[in-house]
């Protein structure tokens, strides 16, 4: 079978790799698509995301969705074969003290599939069939096809963020940053019931899908002066991994207000406006992955048809690398799906 794999920083091979064997209490899922994530991207461009470096060839990819094939002996419980599913790509420990506490998207002896975070690496789900813990199975609603349904890890980031932002009813929210990541968001806050939207973006192209996922006001981000720019704004969520969209956040949220840091700033230090924190008591909060919002987001897949709208190229799996350089150019993409059916 096929699977893309990345052996270091530019060198993304699509090679043949054995069928996996499920084990006890694991599935075989045949993936049909799999979502290109800006993580994705930093391996392949990078050779890492953030600290996390690649140490071995590791088969990318955490936003998959596919048909249950089969069951490890003994079969543990779970979708019947032949059923569509999406698979949550998290593994928490359960018993470190994050765990404990409800917070399993932080915790810190997790396997994430397709992850350099801990060595041996985590293998992820871009191959045409995948072996993952049975648990992580998750049946799709009535109604949501695969190809919209791949959606679903990246929108679950979006609902944490949205999650960790508080209340967003009749809100003006500020989104830095309009990839994937960014205009999932704006639809996630919508669906929050904020009251007013605002997207930043350097690039037009961006900023138009934005307006897809329901932003109400599009702004360049490098024009300062231009229409549409806010004096102030209730939250502010960071989606652009760069320091001068957290500046933004900063100097444009309201006394009182919260920031949330949901883009992976560069490796290392980054500067930031530090007093304004302490002068307005502005709380800068984190975001990172998700947990239970894995569910809430099929549900919002499965009633919000405009979602198909942020899919902006299916490539076969065979031509990985002219996806990646697609997913990366965001002056014509959105999200883009590798597919591996045949």
């Amino acid at each position: 079978m096929l699977g893309c794999v990345i052996h270091g920083q530019g060198d993304l091979r699509v090679e043949e790799l054995p069928v996996p064997v499920p084990g006890p209490g694991q599935a075989l899922v045949a993936v049909r698509y799999g979502g290109v994530c800006g993580s994705d991207l930093h391996y392949w461009l990078h050779g890492g995301v953030g600290d996390f470096r690649l140490r071995e060839p590791m088969v990318l990819g955490h936003e998959v969705v596919g048909t249950v094939v089969s069951y490890g002996s003994p079969t543990p419980s779970g979708p019947a074969a032949g059923t569509a599913v999406a698979v949550h790509p998290a593994t928490p420990c359960q018993v470190c003290p994050e765990c404990a506490d409800g917070r399993r998207n932080v915790c810190r002896d997790t396997r994430y599939l397709g992850s350099a975070a801990r060595f041996p690496h985590v293998q992820g789900g871009f191959a045409a069939q995948v072996v993952v813990p049975a648990d992580q199975l998750r049946p799709l609603p009535v109604g949501l096809g695969l190809r919209r349904a791949a959606l679903a890890e990246p929108l679950s980031v979006a609902l944490h963020a949205v999650r960790r932002a508080g209340d967003l009813a009749g809100r003006h929210v500020l989104v830095t940053g309009a990839g994937p990541i960014g205009c999932l968001v704006v639809a996630a806050a919508k669906a929050a019931g904020a009251g007013r939207v605002t997207a930043t973006d350097l690039l037009p192209t961006a900023l138009e899908y934005a307006r897809i996922a329901g932003a109400d006001t599009l702004v360049r981000a490098d024009d300062p002066y231009g229409a549409g720019w806010p004096s102030e704004v209730d939250v502010a969520i960071e989606a652009s991994g760069v320091a001068a969209g957290l500046d933004t956040c900063l100097r444009l949220v309201r006394r009182g207000g919260v920031v949330v840091q949901l883009g992976m700033l560069p490796a290392g230090r980054s500067p930031f406006a530090g007093n304004l924190v302490v002068s307005r008591e502005i709380e800068l909060r984190g975001a990172f992955r998700f947990d239970t919002e894995f569910d809430g987001a099929l549900e919002l897949l499965a009633a919000e048809v405009a979602f198909d709208g942020l899919v902006s190229a299916v490539v076969p799996v065979r031509e990985a690398e002219a996806a990646f350089r697609l997913a990366a150019d965001r002056s014509s993409s959105c999200k883009v799906l590798l597919d591996f059916g045949d």
